[in-house]
């Protein structure tokens, strides 16, 4: 997901994106943990997304917007 259509959405749902990450991520790494490699590269995506999501927030409490 683009950084720029995070920036898009208010807090509420920049968490509610965040939830669904971390779930959509638990569920890849259990697959991979099972020898399913098809998931490797989602779940790569996935930290980085989460990651960008983290940092928005970060940044809208510090107040930089």
């Amino acid at each position: 997901m683009k950084a720029d259509k995070l920036r898009g959405l208010d807090e509420t749902e920049l968490q509610r994106e965040l939830t669904d990450m971390n779930d959509q991520l638990f569920r890849l790494q259990f697959q991979i943990r099972m020898g399913q490699l098809e998931g490797l590269k989602k779940a790569r995506q996935m930290r980085k997304d989460r990651a960008r999501v983290y940092t928005i927030l970060r940044e809208r409490a510090e107040g930089k917007k």
